[in-house]
């Protein structure tokens, strides 16, 4: 073997790290050992000894309920990092804060990573009664409104399987903990293309989301805004939903811009 051979198969083991981690991260479903090794056309044994520093590391994790593999919390930091840092995070908060401007309330750019919700972006409001999350703070899937939006839109299988191995905790007396009654809660929300969340997180809070589609029309990520209900009801935020929804118009301008430059 020449040494532009070598060196080309060598680059290539050190960025399998990094195809198996895109690999996650685009999954719709998490993948086995056995399906990635398939995809990727790799043995079981070198995908093993490359899972499992990544996971020890943070940038893999594992659900035991389905023995796949999901982007760990490191993965989500360093997305993040990276994010924040460039033209598209500009881009972003500048859609959040025209909508802050009209709405008057926190708006937020959330997106599903595993079976929570994290915040990629947000915008406060000028109000001194508001909720705080840093962007990269994750919440639950099941009473916020972003991840309501995001189990409404999945398919009634790929639901039923986030929603087995999720923990329906009670956060307040709204919390819809039964699967029965959320998993109706969640097609009603299928019908209307939005998310609520009626108190269900924290009480004397609110929140509406509406999704931000990618260029194939999947529900990649989701703008939301919320308020104390001491200032703003619900029903208030419902009636916004077509701003938000132009909002959610340009983020999505947002990140087809972002995908191409990338690209």
């Amino acid at each position: 073997m020449d040494g532009a051979a070598g060196e080309t198969q060598e680059a290539s083991r050190s960025l399998r790290a990094l195809v198996v981690l895109e690999h996650l991260a685009r999954a719709q479903h998490p993948p086995t050992l056995a399906q990635l090794a398939q995809r990727l056309d790799m043995p079981k044994t070198t995908l093993m000894r490359l899972l499992a520093p990544m996971q020890r590391a943070g940038f893999v994790a594992a659900t035991p309920t389905e023995n796949g593999y999901v982007p760990g919390p490191q993965a989500s930091m360093l997305a993040l990092a990276t994010l924040r840092a460039s033209a598209f995070t500009r881009a972003c908060r500048a859609v959040l804060a025209q909508l802050v401007g009209t709405l008057g309330e926190t708006c937020n750019l959330t997106a599903p990573d595993g079976d929570r919700v994290v915040y990629m972006e947000r915008v406060e409001t000028a109000e001194p009664l508001r909720l705080f999350f840093a962007v990269g703070s994750h919440v639950p899937m099941h009473c916020t409104a972003s991840g309501k939006l995001f189990l409404a839109s999945m398919s009634r299988l790929e639901r039923g399987r986030v929603l087995a191995r999720l923990p329906l905790t009670r956060n307040t007396p709204r919390t819809l903990t039964d699967p029965a009654s959320l998993e109706a809660e969640l097609e009603r929300l299928a019908a209307r293309g939005i998310g609520i969340d009626n108190e269900e997180f924290v009480r004397g809070m609110s929140a509406v989301a509406v999704p931000v589609r990618d260029a194939d029309d999947r529900v990649v990520a989701a703008v939301a805004c919320h308020a104390p209900t001491a200032r703003v009801m619900l029903d208030d935020l419902l009636r916004a939903v077509p701003i938000l929804e132009r909002a959610a118009q340009s983020m999505r301008e947002v990140l087809a811009q972002h995908r191409a430059g990338a690209g």
